[in-house]
Protein backbone atom coordinates (compact mmCIF):
# COMPACT_ATOMS: atom_id res chain seq x y z
CA UNK A 1 0.00 0.00 0.00
CA UNK A 2 1.54 3.25 -1.18
CA UNK A 3 -1.19 5.77 -1.99
CA UNK A 4 -1.46 9.54 -1.82
CA UNK A 5 -4.93 11.10 -1.65
CA UNK A 6 -4.56 14.67 -2.89
CA UNK A 7 -6.87 17.34 -1.46
CA UNK A 8 -9.16 14.92 0.34
CA UNK A 9 -11.50 16.17 3.05
CA UNK A 10 -10.74 14.49 6.39
CA UNK A 11 -13.30 14.54 9.20
CA UNK A 12 -12.52 13.16 12.67
CA UNK A 13 -14.68 14.91 15.30
CA UNK A 14 -12.87 13.33 18.26
CA UNK A 15 -9.57 14.81 17.09
CA UNK A 16 -10.99 18.14 15.94
CA UNK A 17 -10.02 17.51 12.32
CA UNK A 18 -12.14 18.87 9.48
CA UNK A 19 -10.33 20.14 6.43
CA UNK A 20 -8.64 19.28 3.15
CA UNK A 21 -5.33 17.47 3.27
CA UNK A 22 -2.79 15.52 1.32
CA UNK A 23 -2.95 12.06 2.89
CA UNK A 24 -0.10 9.63 2.20
CA UNK A 25 -0.69 6.01 3.19
CA UNK A 26 2.24 3.60 3.06
CA UNK A 27 2.76 0.05 4.35
CA UNK A 28 -0.35 0.21 6.51
CA UNK A 29 0.49 3.51 8.20
CA UNK A 30 -0.22 7.20 7.70
CA UNK A 31 3.13 8.24 6.28
CA UNK A 32 2.32 11.93 6.07
CA UNK A 33 -0.59 14.32 6.48
CA UNK A 34 -0.42 17.93 5.37
CA UNK A 35 -2.62 20.73 4.06
CA UNK A 36 0.16 21.37 1.53
CA UNK A 37 1.31 19.08 -1.31
CA UNK A 38 3.56 16.21 -0.22
CA UNK A 39 6.73 15.16 -2.02
CA UNK A 40 5.87 11.46 -2.04
CA UNK A 41 7.99 8.75 -3.64
CA UNK A 42 7.77 8.48 -7.47
CA UNK A 43 6.12 5.04 -7.27
CA UNK A 44 3.33 6.35 -5.04
CA UNK A 45 -0.15 5.97 -6.58
CA UNK A 46 -1.87 9.34 -6.58
CA UNK A 47 -5.65 9.72 -6.26
CA UNK A 48 -7.54 12.99 -6.74
CA UNK A 49 -9.37 13.39 -3.43
CA UNK A 50 -11.34 16.53 -4.12
CA UNK A 51 -14.66 14.65 -4.32
CA UNK A 52 -13.81 12.27 -1.47
CA UNK A 53 -14.20 12.23 2.30
CA UNK A 54 -11.98 10.27 4.71
CA UNK A 55 -13.34 9.37 8.16
CA UNK A 56 -12.29 6.95 10.90
CA UNK A 57 -13.11 3.42 9.82
CA UNK A 58 -16.83 2.70 10.24
CA UNK A 59 -17.80 0.12 12.87
CA UNK A 60 -21.00 -1.96 13.03
CA UNK A 61 -21.67 -3.28 16.53
CA UNK A 62 -24.56 -5.57 15.51
CA UNK A 63 -24.06 -8.10 12.72
CA UNK A 64 -25.02 -11.74 12.18
CA UNK A 65 -22.41 -13.75 10.28
CA UNK A 66 -24.13 -17.12 11.03
CA UNK A 67 -20.88 -19.00 11.67
CA UNK A 68 -20.79 -21.50 13.28
CA UNK A 69 -23.81 -23.51 12.21
CA UNK A 70 -25.57 -21.69 9.38
CA UNK A 71 -22.79 -20.94 6.93
CA UNK A 72 -25.15 -21.39 3.98
CA UNK A 73 -26.67 -18.00 4.93
CA UNK A 74 -23.36 -16.20 5.62
CA UNK A 75 -19.98 -17.01 7.07
CA UNK A 76 -17.21 -14.90 8.57
CA UNK A 77 -15.33 -14.67 5.26
CA UNK A 78 -18.36 -13.50 3.24
CA UNK A 79 -19.65 -11.34 6.09
CA UNK A 80 -16.38 -9.45 6.50
CA UNK A 81 -16.17 -9.02 2.71
CA UNK A 82 -19.67 -7.51 2.80
CA UNK A 83 -18.59 -5.26 5.67
CA UNK A 84 -15.55 -3.99 3.79
CA UNK A 85 -17.59 -3.52 0.62
CA UNK A 86 -20.01 -1.39 2.63
CA UNK A 87 -17.25 0.78 4.12
CA UNK A 88 -16.78 -0.90 7.51
CA UNK A 89 -13.42 -1.73 9.09
CA UNK A 90 -14.83 -3.34 12.24
CA UNK A 91 -17.83 -5.41 13.31
CA UNK A 92 -19.22 -7.13 16.39
CA UNK A 93 -20.81 -10.54 15.72
CA UNK A 94 -23.96 -11.57 17.56
CA UNK A 95 -24.19 -14.88 19.49
CA UNK A 96 -27.32 -16.43 17.94
CA UNK A 97 -25.27 -19.01 16.07
CA UNK A 98 -25.62 -22.79 16.28
CA UNK A 99 -24.30 -23.48 18.85
CA UNK A 100 -24.73 -20.15 20.61
CA UNK A 101 -21.56 -18.28 21.54
CA UNK A 102 -21.72 -19.25 25.21
CA UNK A 103 -18.27 -20.84 25.61
CA UNK A 104 -14.82 -19.18 25.57
CA UNK A 105 -13.64 -21.51 22.80
CA UNK A 106 -16.45 -20.35 20.52
CA UNK A 107 -15.64 -16.69 21.20
CA UNK A 108 -12.01 -17.41 20.35
CA UNK A 109 -13.09 -19.19 17.14
CA UNK A 110 -15.11 -16.22 15.89
CA UNK A 111 -12.46 -13.67 16.83
CA UNK A 112 -9.64 -15.53 15.09
CA UNK A 113 -11.38 -17.09 12.07
CA UNK A 114 -9.31 -16.32 8.95
CA UNK A 115 -10.80 -13.91 6.44
CA UNK A 116 -9.30 -11.89 3.58
CA UNK A 117 -11.12 -8.59 4.15
CA UNK A 118 -9.43 -5.83 6.21
CA UNK A 119 -12.12 -5.93 8.90
CA UNK A 120 -11.57 -6.34 12.64
CA UNK A 121 -13.94 -8.94 14.10
CA UNK A 122 -15.17 -8.66 17.68
CA UNK A 123 -17.61 -10.87 19.48
CA UNK A 124 -20.79 -10.51 21.52
CA UNK A 125 -21.19 -13.50 23.84
CA UNK A 126 -24.44 -15.02 25.05
CA UNK A 127 -25.83 -13.90 28.40
CA UNK A 128 -27.28 -17.32 29.19
CA UNK A 129 -26.31 -20.85 28.23
CA UNK A 130 -27.74 -21.68 24.85
CA UNK A 131 -29.52 -18.30 24.91
CA UNK A 132 -32.32 -20.14 26.71
CA UNK A 133 -32.74 -17.64 29.54
CA UNK A 134 -32.44 -20.30 32.26
CA UNK A 135 -28.83 -20.16 33.49
CA UNK A 136 -26.14 -17.52 33.12
CA UNK A 137 -23.31 -18.27 30.73
CA UNK A 138 -19.76 -18.05 32.23
CA UNK A 139 -19.69 -14.30 31.73
CA UNK A 140 -16.32 -13.50 33.28
CA UNK A 141 -14.63 -16.33 31.38
CA UNK A 142 -16.23 -15.10 28.17
CA UNK A 143 -14.95 -11.62 28.92
CA UNK A 144 -11.47 -12.99 29.48
CA UNK A 145 -11.72 -14.77 26.12
CA UNK A 146 -12.31 -11.42 24.41
CA UNK A 147 -16.06 -10.88 24.37
CA UNK A 148 -16.79 -7.13 24.28
CA UNK A 149 -20.58 -7.34 24.68
CA UNK A 150 -23.10 -9.72 26.26
CA UNK A 151 -26.59 -10.43 24.95
CA UNK A 152 -29.07 -13.20 24.21
CA UNK A 153 -29.66 -11.29 20.98
CA UNK A 154 -33.01 -12.07 19.44
CA UNK A 155 -34.42 -13.11 22.81
CA UNK A 156 -35.20 -10.78 25.72
CA UNK A 157 -33.91 -12.09 29.05
CA UNK A 158 -37.22 -11.96 30.89
CA UNK A 159 -35.93 -13.43 34.17
CA UNK A 160 -35.29 -10.29 36.22
CA UNK A 161 -33.16 -12.07 38.81
CA UNK A 162 -30.88 -13.53 36.14
CA UNK A 163 -30.47 -10.11 34.53
CA UNK A 164 -29.72 -8.55 37.93
CA UNK A 165 -27.03 -11.14 38.56
CA UNK A 166 -25.57 -10.58 35.10
CA UNK A 167 -25.41 -6.84 35.74
CA UNK A 168 -23.64 -7.33 39.07
CA UNK A 169 -21.15 -9.86 37.70
CA UNK A 170 -20.23 -7.72 34.72
CA UNK A 171 -19.90 -4.57 36.82
CA UNK A 172 -16.60 -6.06 38.02
CA UNK A 173 -15.15 -5.76 34.49
CA UNK A 174 -17.20 -2.76 33.31
CA UNK A 175 -19.01 -5.11 30.94
CA UNK A 176 -21.90 -4.05 28.74
CA UNK A 177 -25.20 -5.95 28.62
CA UNK A 178 -27.35 -5.55 25.50
CA UNK A 179 -30.97 -6.58 25.16
CA UNK A 180 -33.34 -7.22 22.28
CA UNK A 181 -36.33 -5.72 24.05
CA UNK A 182 -39.49 -7.65 23.20
CA UNK A 183 -42.04 -8.71 25.82
CA UNK A 184 -42.92 -12.22 24.55
CA UNK A 185 -46.53 -12.64 25.64
CA UNK A 186 -47.58 -9.55 23.64
CA UNK A 187 -45.72 -10.54 20.49
CA UNK A 188 -46.23 -14.29 20.15
CA UNK A 189 -46.78 -15.16 16.47
CA UNK A 190 -46.38 -11.59 15.21
CA UNK A 191 -45.38 -10.75 11.65
CA UNK A 192 -45.54 -6.94 11.35
CA UNK A 193 -46.19 -3.82 13.41
CA UNK A 194 -49.59 -3.69 15.07
CA UNK A 195 -51.50 -1.15 13.04
CA UNK A 196 -53.17 -0.43 9.73
CA UNK A 197 -50.90 -2.65 7.64
CA UNK A 198 -51.39 -5.64 9.94
CA UNK A 199 -55.16 -5.17 9.70
CA UNK A 200 -55.09 -4.80 5.91
CA UNK A 201 -52.94 -7.90 5.38
CA UNK A 202 -54.55 -10.02 8.08
CA UNK A 203 -51.29 -10.49 9.98
CA UNK A 204 -50.58 -10.62 13.73
CA UNK A 205 -49.16 -7.33 14.95
CA UNK A 206 -46.35 -6.43 17.38
CA UNK A 207 -47.52 -3.45 19.48
CA UNK A 208 -45.01 -0.74 20.32
CA UNK A 209 -45.76 -1.13 24.02
CA UNK A 210 -44.19 -4.63 23.97
CA UNK A 211 -40.81 -3.07 23.20
CA UNK A 212 -41.33 -0.30 25.72
CA UNK A 213 -42.37 -2.56 28.62
CA UNK A 214 -39.16 -4.55 28.22
CA UNK A 215 -37.00 -1.42 28.07
CA UNK A 216 -38.71 0.09 31.14
CA UNK A 217 -38.12 -3.04 33.24
CA UNK A 218 -34.48 -3.24 32.20
CA UNK A 219 -33.85 0.44 32.89
CA UNK A 220 -35.12 0.05 36.45
CA UNK A 221 -32.78 -2.90 37.02
CA UNK A 222 -29.84 -1.11 35.44
CA UNK A 223 -30.43 1.88 37.72
CA UNK A 224 -30.69 -0.37 40.78
CA UNK A 225 -27.42 -2.15 39.89
CA UNK A 226 -25.62 0.94 38.54
CA UNK A 227 -24.92 -1.21 35.48
CA UNK A 228 -24.02 -0.46 31.87
CA UNK A 229 -26.99 -1.33 29.68
CA UNK A 230 -27.50 -1.11 25.90
CA UNK A 231 -30.81 -1.30 24.03
CA UNK A 232 -30.54 -2.91 20.63
CA UNK A 233 -32.29 -1.60 17.50
CA UNK A 234 -34.91 0.63 19.13
CA UNK A 235 -37.90 1.27 16.89
CA UNK A 236 -40.58 3.32 18.68
CA UNK A 237 -41.07 6.89 19.84
CA UNK A 238 -41.99 5.52 23.26
CA UNK A 239 -38.61 3.81 23.47
CA UNK A 240 -36.94 7.13 22.66
CA UNK A 241 -38.86 8.84 25.48
CA UNK A 242 -37.88 6.16 28.00
CA UNK A 243 -34.20 6.35 27.11
CA UNK A 244 -34.16 10.14 27.08
CA UNK A 245 -35.63 10.21 30.59
CA UNK A 246 -33.31 7.47 31.83
CA UNK A 247 -30.26 9.36 30.62
CA UNK A 248 -31.55 12.48 32.35
CA UNK A 249 -31.78 10.47 35.58
CA UNK A 250 -28.22 9.20 35.26
CA UNK A 251 -28.87 5.61 34.14
CA UNK A 252 -25.84 4.26 32.29
CA UNK A 253 -27.85 3.43 29.20
CA UNK A 254 -26.99 3.53 25.51
CA UNK A 255 -28.90 2.46 22.43
CA UNK A 256 -28.67 1.88 18.70
CA UNK A 257 -30.93 2.29 15.68
CA UNK A 258 -30.80 0.65 12.26
CA UNK A 259 -30.80 2.43 8.89
CA UNK A 260 -34.01 0.63 7.92
CA UNK A 261 -35.84 1.89 11.00
CA UNK A 262 -34.66 5.41 10.14
CA UNK A 263 -35.93 5.27 6.55
CA UNK A 264 -38.73 2.72 6.12
CA UNK A 265 -42.21 2.49 7.63
CA UNK A 266 -44.60 -0.43 7.94
CA UNK A 267 -45.87 0.45 4.47
CA UNK A 268 -42.67 -1.06 3.00
CA UNK A 269 -44.20 -4.49 3.55
CA UNK A 270 -46.51 -3.65 0.65
CA UNK A 271 -48.19 -6.81 -0.53
CA UNK A 272 -46.39 -9.31 1.70
CA UNK A 273 -42.78 -8.41 0.79
CA UNK A 274 -40.75 -10.68 3.08
CA UNK A 275 -37.62 -8.59 2.45
CA UNK A 276 -39.24 -5.95 4.67
CA UNK A 277 -40.03 -8.47 7.43
CA UNK A 278 -37.77 -7.62 10.36
CA UNK A 279 -37.73 -7.81 14.15
CA UNK A 280 -38.51 -5.32 15.61
CA UNK A 281 -40.92 -4.55 12.78
CA UNK A 282 -40.91 -1.42 10.70
CA UNK A 283 -43.10 1.09 12.49
CA UNK A 284 -45.05 4.27 11.68
CA UNK A 285 -43.95 7.59 10.20
CA UNK A 286 -44.23 9.17 13.67
CA UNK A 287 -41.81 6.56 15.03
CA UNK A 288 -39.36 7.21 12.18
CA UNK A 289 -39.44 10.95 12.84
CA UNK A 290 -38.84 10.41 16.58
CA UNK A 291 -35.88 8.12 15.87
CA UNK A 292 -34.33 10.62 13.46
CA UNK A 293 -34.70 13.45 15.95
CA UNK A 294 -33.21 11.37 18.78
CA UNK A 295 -30.25 10.33 16.64
CA UNK A 296 -29.49 13.91 15.63
CA UNK A 297 -29.84 14.98 19.27
CA UNK A 298 -27.53 12.25 20.56
CA UNK A 299 -30.13 10.40 22.63
CA UNK A 300 -29.56 7.47 20.26
CA UNK A 301 -25.85 6.77 20.56
CA UNK A 302 -25.07 4.81 17.43
CA UNK A 303 -26.25 3.29 14.18
CA UNK A 304 -25.98 -0.48 13.69
CA UNK A 305 -27.21 -2.43 10.68
CA UNK A 306 -28.45 -5.62 12.41
CA UNK A 307 -27.18 -7.31 9.23
CA UNK A 308 -29.31 -10.49 9.16
CA UNK A 309 -28.69 -12.67 6.09
CA UNK A 310 -31.02 -15.45 5.00
CA UNK A 311 -31.01 -17.81 2.04
CA UNK A 312 -33.29 -17.01 -0.90
CA UNK A 313 -35.49 -20.07 -0.37
CA UNK A 314 -36.14 -19.01 3.23
CA UNK A 315 -37.43 -15.59 2.28
CA UNK A 316 -39.44 -17.03 -0.62
CA UNK A 317 -42.08 -18.41 1.70
CA UNK A 318 -45.48 -17.13 2.75
CA UNK A 319 -45.10 -14.08 4.94
CA UNK A 320 -45.88 -15.76 8.29
CA UNK A 321 -43.34 -18.54 7.64
CA UNK A 322 -40.45 -16.40 6.34
CA UNK A 323 -37.68 -15.51 8.81
CA UNK A 324 -37.14 -12.01 10.12
CA UNK A 325 -34.16 -10.04 8.91
CA UNK A 326 -32.67 -7.51 6.51
CA UNK A 327 -29.07 -7.35 5.30
CA UNK A 328 -27.61 -3.90 5.74
CA UNK A 329 -23.83 -3.73 5.56
CA UNK A 330 -23.63 -2.84 1.87
CA UNK A 331 -26.49 -0.34 1.77
CA UNK A 332 -26.05 1.55 5.06
CA UNK A 333 -23.81 4.35 3.80
CA UNK A 334 -25.87 5.04 0.69
CA UNK A 335 -29.20 4.94 2.50
CA UNK A 336 -27.99 7.24 5.30
CA UNK A 337 -26.38 9.77 2.97
CA UNK A 338 -29.36 9.88 0.64
CA UNK A 339 -32.13 10.08 3.20
CA UNK A 340 -30.54 11.74 6.25
CA UNK A 341 -27.29 13.55 5.46
CA UNK A 342 -28.02 15.19 2.10
CA UNK A 343 -31.48 16.40 3.26
CA UNK A 344 -29.83 17.99 6.32
CA UNK A 345 -31.50 15.73 8.91
CA UNK A 346 -28.20 14.35 10.20
CA UNK A 347 -24.86 16.15 10.20
CA UNK A 348 -21.70 14.51 8.93
CA UNK A 349 -20.24 14.89 12.41
CA UNK A 350 -23.11 12.92 13.97
CA UNK A 351 -22.80 10.31 11.22
CA UNK A 352 -19.13 9.75 12.07
CA UNK A 353 -19.84 9.74 15.78
CA UNK A 354 -22.72 7.27 15.46
CA UNK A 355 -21.16 4.90 12.94
CA UNK A 356 -17.45 4.99 13.81
CA UNK A 357 -16.69 6.45 17.24
CA UNK A 358 -19.58 5.71 19.62
CA UNK A 359 -19.68 1.94 18.93
CA UNK A 360 -15.99 1.61 19.72
CA UNK A 361 -16.32 3.71 22.87
CA UNK A 362 -19.21 1.57 24.09
CA UNK A 363 -17.27 -1.65 23.47
CA UNK A 364 -13.97 -0.40 24.90
CA UNK A 365 -12.17 -0.51 21.54
CA UNK A 366 -9.51 2.15 20.82
CA UNK A 367 -10.55 4.83 18.34
CA UNK A 368 -8.70 5.07 15.02
CA UNK A 369 -6.23 7.94 14.92
CA UNK A 370 -5.58 10.14 11.93
CA UNK A 371 -2.03 11.42 12.37
CA UNK A 372 1.40 10.69 10.89
CA UNK A 373 2.74 7.39 12.22
CA UNK A 374 -0.63 5.96 13.18
CA UNK A 375 -1.91 2.71 11.74
CA UNK A 376 -4.32 3.55 8.95
CA UNK A 377 -7.94 2.66 9.83
CA UNK A 378 -10.08 4.72 7.47
CA UNK A 379 -13.20 4.72 5.36
CA UNK A 380 -12.97 6.72 2.14
CA UNK A 381 -16.39 7.91 0.96
CA UNK A 382 -17.70 9.53 -2.20
CA UNK A 383 -20.54 11.63 -0.73
CA UNK A 384 -22.02 12.75 -4.04
CA UNK A 385 -21.55 9.66 -6.20
CA UNK A 386 -24.86 8.25 -7.45
CA UNK A 387 -25.46 4.52 -7.70
CA UNK A 388 -28.19 1.93 -7.92
CA UNK A 389 -28.60 -0.88 -5.38
CA UNK A 390 -27.96 -4.10 -7.28
CA UNK A 391 -27.90 -7.00 -4.79
CA UNK A 392 -26.14 -9.25 -7.30
CA UNK A 393 -23.06 -7.03 -6.77
CA UNK A 394 -23.03 -7.65 -3.02
CA UNK A 395 -20.23 -9.61 -1.36
CA UNK A 396 -22.72 -11.06 1.13
CA UNK A 397 -24.14 -14.48 0.34
CA UNK A 398 -27.60 -13.08 0.99
CA UNK A 399 -29.87 -10.81 -1.06
CA UNK A 400 -32.68 -10.08 1.42
CA UNK A 401 -32.81 -6.30 1.16
CA UNK A 402 -35.85 -4.01 0.74
CA UNK A 403 -33.56 -1.47 -0.96
CA UNK A 404 -33.03 -3.38 -4.21
CA UNK A 405 -33.34 -1.00 -7.16
CA UNK A 406 -33.12 2.16 -5.03
CA UNK A 407 -31.19 5.10 -6.50
CA UNK A 408 -28.79 6.42 -3.87
CA UNK A 409 -26.33 9.31 -3.58
CA UNK A 410 -23.22 8.66 -1.52
CA UNK A 411 -21.17 5.47 -1.36
CA UNK A 412 -18.02 3.94 0.13
CA UNK A 413 -15.02 3.84 -2.24
CA UNK A 414 -12.22 2.30 -0.18
CA UNK A 415 -11.53 0.99 3.30
CA UNK A 416 -8.05 1.03 4.79
CA UNK A 417 -7.15 -1.28 7.66
CA UNK A 418 -4.77 -4.06 8.63
CA UNK A 419 -2.23 -2.86 6.07
CA UNK A 420 -4.67 -3.19 3.17
CA UNK A 421 -6.42 -0.76 0.82
CA UNK A 422 -9.71 -2.45 -0.19
CA UNK A 423 -11.72 -1.04 -3.09
CA UNK A 424 -15.50 -1.16 -2.66
CA UNK A 425 -17.31 -2.54 -5.71
CA UNK A 426 -20.97 -1.60 -5.24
Amino acid sequence: MNVLFEGIRILHPAEGIDGRFFLWLKDGYIEALSPEPIAAEPQTHRIDGRTLLAVPGLFDMHVHFREPGQEYKEDIASGTAAAANGGFTGVCCMPNTEPALDHPALVHFVRTAPHPAPVDVFCCAALTRGRLGKELAPLLELHAAGAVLFSDDGTWLADAELLRRAFLLLNAVNGLVAQHCQEPSLTRGFAVNAGAVALRLGLKGYPAVAEEIAIARDLLLALECDARYHVQHISTRGAVALIREAKRRGVRVSCEVTPHHLVLTEEAVGEYDTNAKVNPPLRTRADVEALREALAEGIIDCIATDHAPHALHEKLQEFDAAPFGIIGLETAVGVLFTHLIHPGILSLERFVEALALAPRRLLGIPLPEIRPGAGANLTILAPDEEWRVEPERFCSKARNTPFAGWELRGKPRWVVNRGCLWECTL
